[in-house]
């Protein structure tokens, strides 16, 4: 059987996939065979991995980053259950790639012994075929009212026996009292597992910090691996970090004279937004995801991005206020991009029996076509060339239930593939199913190009030198360059390959229990059947 590590995490967003991330890439580098490994993943940003049957499959898309540090193929097997949240009550479930069902979240025990079965079946036989997994949790391993159930935090670590490491963030405050009250809240069993911590997202003098590490380590009987920086350039594929109203990345200085600013609608059940974080690695070109109607007035370039929920995610256009701001966006003559959901919002009607069951509703009518929702679900890689400009290669993955069931014949595609056609163009607007396809150089550069025309950008002049794939690329050895200076290497791998010490001590209190409702005599405390969620939970069904 292989090494293994799992990486849990005091809250979501703590640094657990861009450390799991760093670690599978310094592990390469050490000529180590690793692969990374997420039992469950909550989240609608997925990628599309061709499966053994030559079918296409989902897992999310932080696994398959991970998998490029690891400088392997993804593989369903490194996100075995992926959740897809479609509203606060209900996910889809994607199980080893394909989607089984949507469920509530009170009914989903009754399907968890399954999810985990699959789950540990798949992490077996990945230790059975490298020399190393890196396991990444899910929330936090101190979501008592969830322990029970548990297979992505403690539970897996107790099934697989790994070692465990627990990352918080000290950008946010608390990050002492939140590692010790995690570790506190796990029972004797869980905490001979948890063999230490690493601090991400430091700012400031390390001296400082250290008295507090010190003391952790007195309180705790566990060491501090390292402390992570924070780092300007580490803002590809953040799952869970784009947030109203921020720029993403760092844009360069324009090549031209002009910036080239760009609106992202940040719908509330968006899916796969990262498609437009290659538009934010070109110079002179601001990327800000909003919800306000006024910036989308103000841009050059509104994008309508994917949606969970493209019922749902339209009636709310409606109700704030965005849906006018987009079509005088379009009246005007500026640029207007629908990707996937935001494609399909763009139509003159949407045909929905299938996701939110409410039949027929009007699209923005800015393109002469209908979309009508299927059972099954589409799930595959694309590729082909731009229609306008053959010469123009491109290529991106599809994930949808709807189609187009009726179209303009004189609409022409934004796409060509070896199929037929893909999108539309109609005048600045345009859309299409096909996620991922700004990663095309080529096809971005010309995208671009025609947008800053359209919006009268004249002095806007697209860089010939921005290659996607080796900005992520410089992106992961960035990642991997950390652990390598800012964590004890040495002690990690001794936790690797040896697993947690044996004398790790006991923190009370330890998990509590849950009181039965007949013996209460006060309101049940925060953590029981009746508690609050974690942060992400607090948002989204509990049914990790």
């Amino acid at each position: 059987m292989s090494g293994g590590l799992l990486v849990a995490g005091t809250t979501s967003d703590a640094g657990k996939s861009v450390l799991t991330a760093g670690i599978c890439r310094w592990l390469r580098r050490r000529g180590v065979r690793v692969a990374p490994f997420k039992a469950q993943n909550m989240s609608n940003n997925s990628a599309v991995v061709v499966g053994p049957d030559g079918r296409g499959g989902e897992i999310g898309r932080a696994q398959a980053m991970q998998a490029a540090a690891c400088g392997i193929a993804p593989d369903l097997r490194f996100n075995p259950v992926l959740l897809k949240p479609g509203s606060e009550l209900s996910s889809q479930v994607v199980l080893l790639g394909e989607a089984v069902e949507t469920l509530a979240a009170g009914n989903y025990h009754a399907l968890r012994p399954r999810l985990a079965e699959a789950a540990f079946g798949a992490l077996a036989e990945l230790r059975g075929e490298y020399d190393v997994v890196v396991c990444e949790g899910a929330g936090s391993p101190a979501e008592i009212n969830l322990r029970a159930g548990d297979y992505v935090n403690m539970g897996l670590a107790r099934h697989a026996g790994l070692p465990t490491i627990v990352v918080g963030d000290i950008d946010r405050g608390g990050v002492f009292a939140s590692m010790f009250g995690t570790l506190a809240l796990l029972d004797p069993a869980d905490q001979a597992l948890l063999a230490g911590f690493v601090v991400n997202k430091f700012r400031g003098d390390l001296g400082l910090l250290r008295p507090g590490l010190d003391m952790l380590r007195a309180a705790t009987g566990r060491p501090t691996y390292g402390v992570l920086p924070w780092h300007l350039d580490l803002w590809l594929d953040a799952e869970d970090s784009l947030a109203y109203g921020r720029v993403l990345g760092r844009p360069a200085a324009p090549r031209g004279t002009d910036w080239l600013d760009v609106a992202v609608v940040r719908l509330p059940r968006i899916s796969n937004a990262t498609d437009v974080e290659a538009l934010a690695t070109e110079p002179g070109v601001r990327v800000r995801l909003t919800v306000e109607p006024a910036e989308l007035a103000a841009a050059d370039l509104v994008v309508l991005p994917g949606s969970k929920s493209t019922v749902a995610d339209l009636a709310w256009l409606r109700q704030t206020g965005l849906a006018d701001a987009v079509t005088a966006h379009a009246a005007a003559g500026k640029p207007l991009l629908g990707i996937c959901g935001g494609f399909q919002m763009l139509g003159r009607a949407v045909h929905d029996p299938v996701e939110s069951r409410a039949g027929s509703v009007p699209g923005l009518g800015l393109l002469p076509i209908e979309i009508t929702f299927a059972e099954r679900k589409t799930v595959r890689r694309a590729a082909g060339v731009v229609a306008a400009d053959p010469g123009v290669p491109v290529a991106g993955y599809e994930i949808h239930h709807g189609y187009v069931s009726a179209a303009d014949p004189a609409l022409p595609p934004l796409f060509t593939y070896a199929g037929g056609g893909e999108g539309a163009v109609l005048g600045a607007v345009c859309g299409t199913h096909w996620h991922g396809a700004f990663e095309s150089d080529a096809f971005r550069r010309r995208f671009l190009t025609g947008a800053a025309r359209l919006a009268g950008r004249t002095g806007f002049r697209v860089a010939p030198d921005t290659a996607f794939a080796a900005v992520r690329e410089r992106s992961l050895d960035l990642l991997g360059d950390l652990v390598e200076e800012h964590l004890d290497t040495d002690a990690l791998w001794r936790l690797i390959e040896s697993g947690p010490p044996a004398d790790l001590p006991f923190v009370p209190p330890g998990a509590p229990h849950l009181v039965p409702p007949t013996a209460r005599t006060a309101p049940p405390p925060i953590g029981t059947d009746s508690g609050n969620a974690s942060s992400r939970s607090a948002k989204r069904p509990q049914i990790r």
